[in-house]
């Protein structure tokens, strides 16, 4: 393999070739899940599914029942996954000698960490779950967390579409078909191209012990990893099978995989906005709103993975600047460049899957993760919850819009009442606050201080890269601070569940309370939203919203380790 410290890829073809994959199955697959939560028809395997559950696929919920049937079907998948790995140790295809003890803190912290698609992790995976555990409890969660996002952004879809109403779908209709028709098959090819890139995918128990080169043994793990590999990615999850998760060789052994991975990531919540305006009006004025939505996700994206490239390869600093790039925490056989764009991507998304260390990024490298997700994660954001991060931004910009001519502002022939608007405003200042909050309160506290590697502005960016990232729903971590202990496992927990599931309640009641309205016929005073000024306007709206909001707490973080 090449050893080229800036990629074994140039990064000007590498990112033009994922730009144009993603550009050609934005229609063909956006049209195609426009078609899945369209149609009135079920397949015979769902019908099994509902009767087996009790629900009634004819019957439509309004965004009360639909919330409350997320609610449920979360808790009941927390309570699942927590007491499966608390008796692994009686089931099958179990590790002999785990190297983390599996305590109900950590058994929590995992369990709530894999229903809310944030994928957290407080331990080594090889070294702590089991085979089962892995496959039928984290890899079913991969799935079913990643088809809830899908199901709340088509509900709240619907709530711009429809016209007098209170209904806004079936949640068990929208979570079994995005499970069956779009993440499973899809799923089913990309394991098949990573196992053919060399991805392993066995049942090996640590068993398979080879003679080093240097006359040592080793004990090389296994496991069935391209299974949870690619729905780990496609679903934006993140959570890997590998504690080193996608540097490691096993989970993503070389260039091409690299590639492939940053692509499975991308790849929903790029087409989802073709969906939405399929869903809004299956015409050209629908075609040209989702062309609007994905422009601003591709806008803010192409800023973001500029300044993180000039950041990484144009760094400063004795060894950085001898060696051409911040090669430090990066794989050789990926280099700096396409590390820095699978940083960038898993960051933008609510992935956080990770092939280098972000903690030893440098400190501007390190801030573009932060600001990423500080962003909302909706550039393109997860599956799911980056449509409907985005359009609530955009409501907000109509709304700032009309305060400047003096009309009510209208989205999509929707008036934004001040009921619309608080609703939209709380979506956006909850995040944050479970974030401030819990950086807060871990800096006030000696005993959780004590838990950061680093001192200073680098310690204070490891426990805001903590709250955030949990916040967030994304899971990755700057390496170095502790997190497995009673305290952070419990507060990183609860800002999981309240970054996941209050958002999630405040859009279906805007949805719902969207359904409701009538629709107001254009004006000559209606800002038009599918031309390239709404596009600029949601982005600076975007960009300036969560710059006032964390740039103090950045300025004393990486803004400042950069100066220092």
């Amino acid at each position: 393999m090449s050893t080229d410290l800036t990629g074994d890829t140039a990064p000007i073809l590498f990112l033009v070739s994922l730009i144009v994959a993603l550009a050609a199955v934005h229609v063909p697959l956006g049209d195609y899940m426009y078609r899945v939560y369209s149609t009135e028809k079920h397949l015979g395997g769902e019908k099994v599914i509902y009767r087996l559950i009790g629900a009634d696929p004819k019957a439509e919920q309004t965004w009360g029942a639909y919330a409350r049937s997320v609610l449920a079907f979360s808790a009941i998948s927390i309570l699942f996954l927590f007491t499966l790995q608390l008796v692994q140790g009686r089931l099958p295809l179990h590790l002999n000698d785990p190297g983390t003890p599996m305590t109900p803190a950590l058994a929590w912290n995992t369990a709530v960490s894999f229903v809310t698609n944030t994928n957290w992790q407080a331990y080594s995976g090889e070294s702590t779950q089991g085979h089962l555990v892995q496959m039928a409890g984290l890899a079913v969660q991969n799935f079913v967390s990643a088809a809830v996002g899908m199901a709340v952004a088509m509900a709240f879809v619907r709530g711009l579409a429809r016209r007098n109403t209170g209904e806004l779908g079936n949640f068990w209709v929208d979570l079994v078909r995005g499970t069956i028709r779009i993440l499973l098959p899809l799923s089913i090819i990309g394991a098949i191209i990573l196992i053919a890139g060399g991805v392993i995918q066995n049942f090996a128990l640590h068993d398979q012990v080879v003679n080093t080169i240097a006359g040592a043994q080793q004990t090389i793990p296994g496991g069935p990893v391209a299974s949870q590999e690619v729905i780990k990615e496609l679903g934006t999850n993140g959570g890997g099978f590998f504690n080193a998760n996608s540097s490691h060789p096993f989970e993503n052994p070389n260039t091409w995989t690299n590639w492939v991975e940053i692509f499975l990531l991308l790849l929903i919540p790029f087409s989802l906005p073709r969906t939405f305006g399929r869903m809004v009006d299956s015409g050209r004025k629908g075609r040209n709103q989702g062309l609007a939505i994905v422009a601003v996700m591709g806008s803010i994206a192409t800023l973001s993975v500029s300044l993180m490239l000039l950041f990484q390869l144009q760094a400063h600093g004795t060894v950085p600047t001898a060696i051409g790039a911040a090669m430090e925490g990066v794989e050789q056989r990926f280099g700096v460049a396409n590390s820095a764009v699978f940083a960038d991507a898993t960051t933008l998304t609510s992935t956080g899957a990770v092939n280098s260390f972000h903690d030893s990024y440098t400190s501007l490298g390190g801030m573009m993760t932060l600001f990423n997700m500080q962003l909302g994660e909706v550039a393109p954001g997860g599956v799911g919850s980056g449509l409907y991060g985005m359009l609530i931004l955009a409501i907000i910009t109509v709304f700032v819009a009309g305060l400047m001519v003096g009309r009510t502002p209208e989205y999509l022939g929707k008036k934004i009442t001040p009921r619309e608007i608080k609703l939209a405003a709380a979506y956006f200042l909850v995040t944050p606050l479970i974030v401030l909050t819990g950086t807060a309160i871990a800096m006030a506290m000696p005993g959780q201080r004590a838990g950061m590697l680093n001192t200073g502005p680098h310690g204070l960016s490891e426990v805001l890269y903590a709250f955030t990232s949990a916040g967030n729903n994304n899971g990755s971590a700057f390496a170095g601070i502790t997190v497995n202990t009673d305290w952070y496992n419990t507060a990183l927990g609860l800002a999981m569940v309240f970054g996941r599931f209050l958002p999630i309640i405040l859009v279906l009641a805007l949805a719902g309370s969207f359904a409701q309205q009538g629709k107001t016929p254009p004006s000559i005073g209606t800002l038009p939203t599918h031309r390239p000024q709404f596009v600029g306007m949601v982005a600076g709206v975007t960009l300036i919203l969560v710059a006032l909001t964390f740039l103090p707490m950045l300025a004393l973080g990486p803004l400042a380790e950069g100066i220092h």
